[in-house]
């Protein structure tokens, strides 16, 4: 990984969007901070595509679409991504899973949570659990002391072995049934509702991340920004983004926008 300040002037100036995780890479140790907010904001209000790409779960995710200054949300590790619309006061919601399978298949995660904080002693059922449509979250950091790499590997096991797709977070681990990932719903958000040919033209958007669930995307963005934490993770980075910050979390994204828009000309704001 190069510092961010070696993001060559002309990369830069190209830049069209910006898109991001938001646990520990906009939060910082588990708050939205104004510094972080306004760098968002920032962002936004210089016409460029903003979008957060997430596992949290499609609760916060309707939330998030109507109330933050972004173009769209993609949640719950790709399941889903919402849009709203602030000209019509229109919500688009777009999962990859119909609401038949996705009741189907909560019945049974709901079992296969009971075994795993059974199994892993410290572990817990996520706090957001409830407002999920799609995926189980098991907590390892966030509302309970944090777990040696030992047990986050034991809860990946457990849930490989039921037949789940399994990603690490910063602070837990999403386990779902099905192959979809955070790049392909990315992907169609930007293509259903701003027309945009990501494989045609990633070169003109970034993304900035912090964890092993975000690799994928890491590898995919020829632009692709650890905040400094993302070294805490050692090998589980399986591929490493181009660039590091050198601040964590949400100081390191606001490190990330002052950096593209200080060679960014504001154009509009995005509806």
């Amino acid at each position: 990984m190069r510092p961010l300040a070696e993001f060559p002037l002309e990369d830069r100036r190209a830049i069209r969007g910006v898109f991001f995780d938001i646990d520990d890479t906009l939060t910082s140790d588990g708050k939205l901070t104004a510094e972080a907010y306004c760098a968002l904001e920032r962002l936004h209000c210089a016409g460029l595509l903003a979008v957060p790409i997430t596992g949290r779960p499609a609760g916060w995710c309707d939330h998030i679409a109507r109330m933050w200054p972004i173009a769209g949300v993609v949640g719950e590790n790709g399941a889903l991504y919402f849009r709203y619309d602030r000209t019509t006061r229109r919500m688009t919601r777009q999962f990859v899973d119909p609401p038949q399978t996705r009741l189907r298949n909560r019945t049974r995660l709901e079992a296969i949570a009971r075994h795993i904080v059974k199994a892993i002693p410290g572990s817990a059922i996520a706090a957001d659990q409830a407002y999920r449509e799609t995926d189980l979250a098991i907590d390892f950091s966030e509302d309970v002391p944090r777990l040696p790499d030992s047990a986050v590997d034991a809860i990946a096991a457990l849930m490989f072995e039921r037949g789940l797709t399994v990603k690490v977070s910063s602070i837990h681990v999403n386990g779902w049934f099905g192959t979809y990932d955070k790049l392909t719903m990315t992907k169609r958000l930007v293509a259903e509702c701003h027309a945009i040919d990501l494989d045609a033209e990633q070169r003109t958007f970034a993304f900035v991340g912090d964890s092993p669930n975000d690799v994928p995307l890491f590898e995919y963005f020829t632009h692709a920004i650890g905040v400094a934490n993302v070294g805490e993770f050692g090998s589980r980075i399986v591929h490493e983004p181009a660039y590091v910050t050198r601040e964590r979390c949400g100081k390191g994204f606001r490190e990330v926008a002052d950096c593209i828009l200080a060679a960014t000309q504001p154009t509009h704001s995005q509806p």
